[in-house]
């Protein structure tokens, strides 16, 4: 019987295939919204005119037309619905951009809404109820058929079935997959198939991905597990493993700014970062822990406000195209969610201290702690915004101001505590004026002011920036003293030193920070040296002084600035022309207008540009024949220069074409004395007879204390062989 059996028009007869288990419809939300507000029992009443049946679902959407044909719903069909000027226009248009994006979708929520309708029907009224929803005729006993097979849904499993395409849309997996789990097993639904297969092979990637990134890790190769955990990320937006690994690979470390700032406020954590460059949305996440520890992710604002008190945690800033992670996230500092206590002010009288400031509406209690100049502490009766002490006792009086909270799995969390001191006692005079002045390798300091008591010189350490001058400062927090080597009075400060000295004025356990200078040793240079190349240049090697970025060259013509950078690339070379030159290089001072305590600036002596060229010179025809060859050996050297000393000039002969490789690699022809060259300028020396076999090959050589002064000029090879 035609329709009977649910299928049968698609060559299945008998067989009930390819009941939906879910709408698939990412939109979903929307459509049924609409519907409801129409009235409409099913979507399929959209199809329909009023008060008309005849719907056929089994072999795609149709609709009566005419007097017994029937139309097909597809997406031109939609659109003229969308186009009437009917309540359902709307709603057909949501359609109709459906189906553009799946041709499957419209029969696929219609036949998924009609048998749901069916199912919370008893059995027995089921064919009637098909009926009453517009159902055709012929197609009533298949549809019963349907909701007889298919599993009914409850209301659980309804709401994962109808959330999954916003969740597969999406891209969270891990959604999808716990949806999935709450569908009911063992039904025969292509789409949700489909959607497993599609899901199996995502997290193959995934793992991939993942295994690749912790080995990456564990080799210590950042860049590269960043990399493979965006991968796995992109193809599965909810993987809380890629998520926190890639957090984890892009993690500021401690002491190094972040490109995410997480600043804690009263009742708020403010995220701010720098956008320039992005041009997609972000996803900003904060990760922490929940009440049973197990970490745990949330999306929150810019300005989140939902705080988990008393737990450490740390954001994200995920930027995102498409819905999809579109590069690494910007990460926070960890940060501990316990605010304190804002505009903290401490005035102090006779006898008296009052205290005001603003309270984190979060806090289950704050406390105030005092401690007296007798080392006793009390616990104060605290009012809401501050409080007052009277009849104190002469001394320091240490205040500390906690917050408490309640950590998610119950314990108590206190914040660190704004700190403050106030005292009733005199201080000392301050240090009004702070100089130094370099000595050689040492620096003298001298001041005025603080007449009535001790001064301490003081380094502040870390990055910390020293007080401004006047701040008033407890002793036992103070640097202990530069503790530099003196020498007659002065101080000999470290080379590589650049520090911050500052005077402060002390007083038993009261300071007054006064004024500071900046001074700066510059480190050594050693192993200094010099050697010419042709062309009036000179190559310069020396042993670059530690950290130092910087290094002053001068000569008798010029100055210049050296980087490590580029000295350790490319080498130093200097244009100094033909003539004898002092060449001296120290360190550079970096910071303007400190004090530089420098080192004797490290000097050599570039002897003048002296070179020594020799060439054969072949004997002129004789009647009898040639007579022996002349070796001419040349002394050149700038006019006026001195010298200290010219090396002795070797001629040495090998036969064959192939040059003497050294001064002992042939037979020695002759010998000229540097003193020789200094005093004639051109020595000329006829060549041996017949020294070596023929043809043999001539070569020079420089030898002596002061060969490496002194360029040799060779000629070309071939003007040197004898035959």
């Amino acid at each position: 019987m035609a329709g009977r059996d649910f299928g049968h028009h698609l060559g299945l007869p008998r067989a009930l295939s390819g009941l939906p288990l879910s709408p698939l419809v990412a939109s979903y939300g929307e459509l049924v919204a609409v519907q409801h507000g129409l009235g409409l029992r099913h979507l399929g009443e959209a199809l329909l005119p009023p008060g008309v049946g005849g719907l056929s679902v089994l072999d795609g959407v149709y609709v009566p037309s005419g007097g017994r044909g029937r139309r097909r719903v597809d997406v031109p069909f939609l659109e003229d619905l969308a186009r009437a000027p009917t309540p359902t226009a709307e709603l057909a248009g949501l359609l109709a951009e459906v189906q553009r994006r799946d041709p499957q979708a419209v029969r696929r929520v219609v036949l998924y809404q009609l048998i749901g309708l069916l199912q919370d029907r008893p059995v027995q009224e089921r064919p009637q109820t098909a009926a009453h929803l517009g159902v055709h005729a012929d197609e009533v006993a298949a549809l019963v058929a349907a909701a007889r097979v298919r599993p009914a849904l409850d209301r659980r499993e309804r709401q994962a079935a109808e959330s999954l395409a916003g969740a597969w849309e999406q891209h969270r997996l891990h959604r999808v997959r716990t949806l999935l789990e709450r569908l009911p097993h063992g039904t025969d639904d292509p789409a949700l198939r489909s959607l497993r297969t599609e899901s199996a092979r995502r997290f193959a990637v995934v793992d991939g991905a993942l295994l690749a990134g912790r080995r990456a890790e564990d080799g210590r190769d950042a860049e590269t597990a960043g990399a493979e955990y965006l991968r796995a990320l992109r193809e599965v937006a909810d993987d809380r493993r890629a998520l926190r690994g890639l957090v984890r690979t892009h993690r500021p470390r401690a002491g190094e700014p972040a490109a995410l700032d997480a600043e804690l406020g009263l009742d708020h954590v403010r995220l701010t970062w720098d956008e320039a460059g992005s041009d997609g949305d972000w996803r900003l996440l904060c990760l922490h822990r929940d009440e049973r520890g197990a970490p745990t992710v949330r999306e929150v604002s810019a300005r989140d406000e939902a705080l988990v008190l008393g737990s450490p945690v740390r954001y994200a800033a995920l930027p995102l195209r498409d819905g999809l992670a579109d590069g690494p996230p910007l990460v926070s500092h960890q940060l501990l969610v316990t605010p304190e206590v804002e505009a903290l002010t401490l005035t102090d009288g006779p006898e008296r201290i009052e205290g005001t400031w603003k309270r984190p509406p979060g806090a289950t209690d704050v406390t105030v702690e005092r401690t007296g100049p007798d080392a006793t502490a009390e616990q104060l009766t605290v009012l809401s915004k501050g409080f007052t002490l009277t009849g104190l006792s002469p001394g320091r009086h240490d205040i500390r101001v906690v917050c408490h909270y309640r950590a998610p799995d119950g314990r108590p969390v206190t914040s660190p505590g704004v700190r403050a001191t106030r005292t009733v006692h005199p201080w000392p005079s301050p240090v009004h004026t702070l100089a130094a002045r370099p000595e050689g390798d040492t620096v003298r300091f001298a001041w005025t002011g603080a007449e009535d008591a001790d001064v301490r010189l003081v380094e502040w350490p870390g990055e910390a920036p020293a007080p401004v001058p006047g701040a008033e400062l407890h002793t036992r927090d103070l640097p202990a003293g530069l503790g530099w080597a003196e020498r007659d009075g002065a101080l000999c400060p470290p080379p590589g030193l650049h520090v911050r000295v500052a005077a402060v004025a002390v007083l038993g356990e009261r300071a007054l920070a006064g004024p500071g200078v900046e001074v700066e040793a510059l480190r050594p240079v050693t192993g200094l040296a010099a050697r010419r190349l042709p062309g009036g240049e000179a190559e310069i090697s020396l042993d670059w002084p530690g950290d130092t970025p910087h290094l002053r060259v001068s000569w008798d013509a010029g100055e210049r600035s050296v980087t490590a950078h580029a000295y350790r690339r490319g080498g130093l070379r200097l244009s100094v022309g033909p003539r004898a030159v002092r060449i001296r290089v120290a360190a550079a001072a970096q910071a303007p207008g400190a004090v530089v305590v420098e080192p004797g600036a490290a000097e050599v002596l570039l002897p003048p540009d002296t070179a020594i060229g020799y060439q054969l010179v072949r004997a002129p025809r004789r009647l009898l024949g040639r007579g022996r060859p002349l070796l001419r050996v040349t002394l050149s050297a700038p006019e006026g220069e001195e010298h200290d000393g010219a090396p002795e000039f070797v001629c040495v002969a090998r036969s064959g074409t192939l040059r003497p490789r050294s001064a002992a690699d042939g037979t020695t022809l002759l010998r000229i004395p540097g003193t020789d060259l200094l005093r004639l300028g051109t020595v000329e020396q006829e060549l041996p007879a017949a020294p070596c076999p023929a043809p043999y090959t001539l070569r020079g050589f420089l030898l002596g204390e002061h060969a490496a002064s002194v360029r040799l000029e060779e000629p070309s090879p071939a003007t040197l062989v004898v035959r």
